[in-house]
């Protein structure tokens, strides 16, 4: 009887220290799966509530200038801080460049936020103008690309023609 007790005692022991090591290894891979999942969910969240439509542009060759107006018709308020980080390209197709925030270099873009609301951020319903200046414009009559894309990654692009 002895022998059972103690054999019995040995696997109790033995189980509760699995337990343990298991609790232990399980417990901290649960709590950094729900931080990445709760991330998760924020980005996917603030990619759906954020979208922007290209409403208008122009380009003139001979002035190396052009004008693209963007609108916010998504339900996300796009803070300046992301304007100032977003990538704008501009070219022909295929034969495009990265611009930069003025006043960096000659291929330079800077932009006007036409608010409903004075609070620097770009509110749904608002409109982002955009002026570039670079030789990368094509010259009148020919197909201008542009491209504008936000940190979060929404891309918008257009192709249209060069006026004068």
């Amino acid at each position: 009887m002895s022998s059972e007790t103690f054999t019995t005692a040995m696997f109790l022991i033995a189980a509760i220290i699995s337990a343990g090591v298991l609790i232990n290894a399980i417990f901290p891979v649960i709590y950094t799966l729900s931080g990445t999942i709760t991330s998760s969910s924020h980005n996917v969240d603030e990619r759906l509530s954020t979208d922007v439509r290209i409403v208008t542009t122009y380009a003139s060759g001979g002035n190396d200038t052009a004008r693209v107006w963007i609108k916010n018709v998504g339900t996300a308020r796009i803070s300046e801080g992301n304007i100032q980080l977003a990538d704008v390209f501009i070219g022909t197709p295929g034969n495009f460049i990265l611009l930069g925030l003025a006043p960096s270099g000659t291929h330079t873009w800077t932009y006007t936020i036409h608010e409903v609301t004075t609070n620097n951020c770009w509110d749904p319903g608002e409109t982002l103008c955009i002026d570039i200046t670079s030789d990368k414009i094509p010259s009148k009559g020919e197909a201008v690309y542009f491209q504008f894309v936000l940190p979060s990654g929404l891309s918008r692009s257009i192709t249209f023609t060069a006026g004068d």
